[in-house]
């Protein structure tokens, strides 16, 4: 990773930690006070973008019926930003604070690939029909949710994919020693890999940002890198997601968002090849996934429909008396 970039990311985190941790000083009870004015926010929005809200906050949360909380969840007002996993506990006390003090949560912090038992906050999920115990929220930000101005054109970018990561688990080094030596990629191990076999040193962002095709492969659940590649001028590679987070990874449509590749890579080469002859096919999926990852930054709507996933938590399970329509609740 170039210095410039290395700079870039570490201002970025140093950014996130100084703007929570110095919001830490202000009163839970100023927040509180402000909550009814952020979700009447949702009025001043069309109908449209009240339906498109409403979908959004139905699919995070998928709970459609009353629910008791157990006594063993943990109370707002004991809730504690600590030092471990310390972005999921800023970004869950990001929202949280805008709730009674006397109301309790289940939630979950780290990569969650299995459903819990019980209604409970989660980053991540299985993409599945039976994960509506798992409520999604936009946890771990500083981490995932960053994006670089891509300054280069499809047009302009090297006609190769590339790809750089970890490779812990088994899948990740399996694509990459049977990916390693493709004459139309460039792909390598940036850790887990003891022997240096397939280690060709990491590339920044903004480097991998030069390359037409960008390949996301998942880790333990979803792959970090997903949010910024469909943010950029470049065309996403993978195979249909296994995982999901408040990105609405299970919403992609593959030919649309991204291109499919097979779970074992096996047509990778065959999918360059055909969007290298069809460069505007490329480009109308390239626009397309922008379009979708452009809803996730605007800061208002973030903190709206976090809360409006929240309030319908407590409302089910008999914590908050909150008007039905507001939630879509019928």
């Amino acid at each position: 990773m170039t210095t410039r970039s290395g700079y870039w990311k570490s201002a970025h985190k140093v950014g996130f930690y100084l703007r929570e941790v110095s919001g830490l000083v202000i009163p839970d009870a100023y927040y509180r006070k402000r909550r009814d004015t952020v979700l009447r926010h949702l009025d001043s929005r069309s109908d449209h973008q009240r339906e498109a809200l409403f979908s959004r906050v139905d699919y995070y949360n998928k709970l459609g019926s009353v629910f008791d909380v157990g006594d063993d969840c943990r109370l707002n007002r004991d809730f504690r930003v600590g030092t471990r996993r310390s972005a999921y506990h800023l970004d869950f006390k990001h929202v949280a604070r805008y709730f009674p003090a006397d109301v309790r949560f289940s939630y979950l912090f780290g990569d969650c690939t299995r459903v819990p038992d019980e209604p409970t906050f989660v980053k991540s999920r299985p993409v599945d029909s039976g994960n509506a115990n798992s409520v999604l929220l936009k946890l771990n930000r500083v981490r995932h949710y960053y994006r670089l101005r891509d300054r280069v054109s499809f047009d302009e970018k090297q006609p190769l994919a590339v790809w750089r990561g970890s490779i812990h688990q088994a899948h990740r080094r399996q694509f990459v020693a049977d990916n390693f030596s493709h004459p139309l990629c460039d792909i390598g191990a940036v850790g887990g890999d003891p022997t240096g076999t397939y280690d060709r040193g990491p590339l920044s962002i903004r480097e991998q940002l030069q390359y037409k095709f960008i390949l996301s492969v998942e880790g333990k659940d979803v792959a970090t890198n997903l949010k910024w590649v469909l943010s950029s001028n470049s065309l996403c590679l993978m195979p249909r997601p296994r995982y999901e987070t408040w990105f609405m990874e299970g919403r992609l449509i593959p030919g649309f968002h991204y291109v499919q590749l097979a779970d074992d890579f096996s047509d990778l080469g065959e999918k360059i090849e055909y969007y290298l002859n069809y460069p505007a096919e490329a480009k109308a999926i390239v626009s397309n996934a922008q379009q979708f990852a452009d809803q996730f930054y605007d800061k208002q709507t973030e903190l709206l429909v976090s809360l409006m996933v929240i309030e319908k938590y407590l409302t089910l399970s008999g914590q908050l008396t909150t008007n039905s329509s507001m939630l879509g609740l019928t």
